[in-house]
């Protein structure tokens, strides 16, 4: 029961940010805000969670998953009331999209912290694997919501997609009311203290979390410029949704089976794989194509995309030990959210001059960055004092 409503609570999230963040370009590009610009409206769902987010995991550690997941529910449901009522300004989506971050970034920690702390040893990869894979249905939903609402209009009726993402965080509320709470670490007498001191001695820490924001920034960007890249061709809403379904389709399916990629290839070859994989479809589908080849590059894009998100959290979560798996994914998120501020912010400078197509290009060239880090990836054992790293060849 407890993992089938943290899965359904993981979609969810998903289905509400995935139905609000691209309404919320629509509805800029409604206002006239010129195309630089989005590449900001896409960080400001990052600033104020870049500082919450080593609080909030230790709040996880210290008084259970399930009270950060509630707070973030709560705020995430008022982002949709935020975005109904102040939306007719770029100030308003400021708004929305500060207070959606802020919960989406404290549902999330829960979430993980949750996943790390009730799978066994020696499953973190599936496990992560599954829990990413429900983040991606929920991917895979909200542009869906998006579609039916736009039609074959290049633009959506954006107000009645923020009336849908109102009903989504009531029940996404309803749905964290019906998972158990864990024990905190602070009830807990193996808990361990050394906080995340303990956390940066771990080898390879700096790889994982270049990875991590890289590719999470990837993902960002896919979905806040794929309805630019759409408005610039003339494609319609309905088929710019029908794209990020396909792309968040793509993810759940590298996800699903992640367990099993790792044990055939080892995380390192499949983490160069998937990056390569991503950095060269998201070359490719900037360039003037008949829309069948668009569909098939953003199927690759989502194959490549969705697999750096869970290795970097099982990698995480095998490096911390009990009492410190919060804050450990509370790093990561911190990295995650200052690649969210940072990188969309400069590739945005970038569409000043080449438009939307020169962002998927820049993008491309990070991922090539996330590729060189990933060539020495390594694991370790989840002991605070171990500094012996070992290749992650042929291992799960």
């Amino acid at each position: 029961m407890f993992v089938t409503a943290l899965l359904a609570q993981s979609t969810l999230t998903q289905v509400l940010t995935f139905t609000v963040r691209p309404a919320a370009t629509y509805r800029a590009l409604e206002l006239g805000v010129p195309t630089p610009w989005l590449g900001a409206l896409g960080a400001s769902f990052a600033v104020v969670p870049l500082l919450l987010a080593l609080p909030s995991g230790h709040a996880a550690d210290r008084f259970g998953e399930r009270a950060v997941m509630m707070a973030g529910s709560l705020l995430m449901a008022a982002s949709g009331v935020t975005f109904l009522a102040f939306s007719r300004d770029v100030a308003g989506l400021v708004l929305g999209s500060v207070v959606l971050g802020t919960g989406h970034l404290l549902t999330v920690i829960g979430q993980q912290a949750a996943v790390a702390n009730t799978a066994a040893e020696g499953t973190f990869d599936a496990a992560f694997g599954h829990y990413t894979f429900a983040a991606s249905l929920g991917q895979a939903l909200g542009p869906a919501l998006l579609a039916v609402a736009g039609g074959r209009s290049t633009i959506p009726d954006t107000a009645a997609v923020f009336t849908v993402a109102v009903a989504v965080g009531v029940l996404l509320v309803l749905c964290t009311l019906a998972i158990k709470p864990t024990r905190p670490s602070r009830d807990r007498p193996d808990a361990d203290r050394g906080g995340i001191a303990v956390l940066l001695k771990a080898p390879g820490l700096t790889r994982a979390l270049l990875i991590s924001c890289i590719v999470l920034a990837a993902v960002d960007i896919s979905l806040v410029y794929l309805p630019a890249l759409g408005a610039d061709r003339g494609m319609s809403a309905g088929f710019v949704g029908v794209l990020l379904v396909l792309r968040a389709a793509a993810s759940m399916a590298s996800r699903l089976f992640l367990g099993q990629l790792v044990s055939w290839l080892g995380r390192t070859r499949l983490m160069l794989v998937s990056i390569a994989l991503a950095a060269a479809s998201m070359t490719t589908v900037a360039l003037p194509m008949p829309t069948v080849f668009i569909v098939m590059l953003v199927v690759l894009l989502g194959l490549g995309l969705g697999v750096g998100q869970p290795l970097t959290m099982s990698w995480l979560a095998e490096a911390a030990p009990p009492g410190l798996r919060g804050r450990a994914m509370s790093l990561r998120l911190t990295g995650n959210r200052l690649g969210q501020v940072v990188i969309p912010s400069a590739v945005g400078a970038v569409a000043v001059g080449v438009g939307a197509a020169g962002v998927f290009w820049a993008t491309a060239a990070a991922l090539g960055c996330a590729g060189l880090a990933a060539r020495k990836l390594v694991t370790v054992s989840p002991t605070p004092t171990s500094t012996t790293p070992t290749s992650t060849e042929g291992k799960s």
